[in-house]
């Protein structure tokens, strides 16, 4: 009886010990991309784009906004004294910790191939704004990738080194085409007019023939005498 009892307290005490864990792994694996990207907290995903979007603040508000689908706030002082400030609501809705991490990679890579260290607010929500827009719409994170240039792999690793990669690969693939374009066609010299030909010039008249002048006329023979 009492085995059957320890065994019952064991089987209760596992159940309750495999709930918390299972809640767990499903959080993490709720929302992840596509491509297995591992959830990441929120904190470290702030810290990893701050750079990005300017401010520690503005970070946490890229973060929590696509985390929840709720509205984004970025703000910035320039040194000049004038700020700017923008808001706007993430077009996907709520989206997982890997999503999120996606999401922002893309967003440093296109704006630093267009050669963008420092992007104003506005700059971030139109980058931003631009990816999220295709995600809402049906496409898959990769096609979303390819579409901007880049491959999903490098911009993982590296959003930086991704866009200096596909700024290189583009410039490479102009240059092999350039080389491998036909020449502009040679137009042909214009051709030369024949000179005018020349008119020969007019035989001269032949000189009338001067008429002959009338013959006398032979005198009469005096008639013979008849014999």
């Amino acid at each position: 009886m009492l085995g059957n009892r320890t065994t019952r307290a064991l089987l209760i005490g596992g159940a309750l010990i495999a709930l918390p864990l299972a809640a767990a792994a499903q959080t993490s694996t709720s929302g992840s991309s596509t491509v297995g990207t591992a959830a990441v907290p929120t904190s470290q995903l702030t810290q990893k784009y701050t750079d990005l979007a300017g401010s520690q603040t503005n970070a946490n508000s890229l973060v929590t906004g696509l985390r929840t689908g709720g509205s984004i706030s970025l703000s910035s002082s320039g040194r000049d004294g004038t700020s700017s400030s923008v808001t706007f609501t993430p077009p996907t809705g709520k989206m997982g910790y890997g999503n999120v991490n996606i999401s922002l990679a893309l967003t440093e890579a296109l704006l630093t191939k267009q050669g963008i260290d420092d992007p104003t607010p506005q700059q971030l929500q139109t980058a931003l704004t631009s990816i999220l827009t295709l995600r809402a719409q049906g496409e898959g994170w990769g096609q979303i990738a390819n579409s901007l240039g880049f491959k999903l792999g490098e911009v993982l690793r590296s959003p930086r080194a991704a866009a200096a990669t596909s700024a290189a690969r583009t410039e490479r693939s102009e240059r092999v085409a350039e080389r491998n374009g036909r020449p502009d066609k040679v137009e042909r010299p214009e051709k030369v007019e024949r000179p005018d030909r020349v008119e020969r010039p007019e035989r001269p008249e032949r000189p009338e023939r001067p008429e002959r002048p009338e013959r006398p006329e032979r005198p009469e023979r005096p008639d013979r005498p008849e014999h």
